[in-house]
């Protein structure tokens, strides 16, 4: 969905298992292929947040989210003009084990691992806080 001012909003969600964060890499013919991203998506028209994440979630992974509060927001602009508005939301509990149904690969990785990882850009900021302890 994008809004009033061509803002695109993207919601992301970070699970976790124990002391590790789920991570997907996008597959090596996608837009910015390989790079690594936390799942979720664009919020479609009369969606909110949270029902956009679980609807991601349940697509690209097969699991049943329970969407916690907003952790991160960040907007965004790219090189093309697109400025994205970036809504990260913990997902303490979920139903189902995750599968990759949409990625190159995915990954469990502590947070101090993060950085480590060749993220999208717009991801970069909540990676360093995640790295830091300040969102886990």
């Amino acid at each position: 969905m994008t809004g009033s001012l061509g803002i695109m909003l993207v919601t992301a969600g970070i699970l976790t298992d124990g002391k590790r964060v789920l991570v997907c890499q996008r597959r090596a013919g996608d837009r910015f292929g390989l790079k690594w991203e936390f799942p979720g998506g664009k919020v479609e028209a009369g969606e909110t947040p949270a029902a956009c994440l679980r609807r991601e979630l349940a697509e690209e992974l097969g699991i049943d989210a329970d969407i916690g509060p907003e952790v991160h927001r960040s907007d965004y602009q790219y090189p093309n003009g697109v400025t994205v508005r970036l809504l990260f939301f913990r997902v303490f509990r979920y139903r189902g084990a995750p599968e990759n149904r949409e990625f190159e690969r995915f990954a469990w990785a502590r947070p101090d691992e993060l950085p480590g990882f060749d993220f999208l850009e717009a991801d970069r900021e909540v990676v360093s806080r995640l790295a830091r302890g300040e969102v886990f």
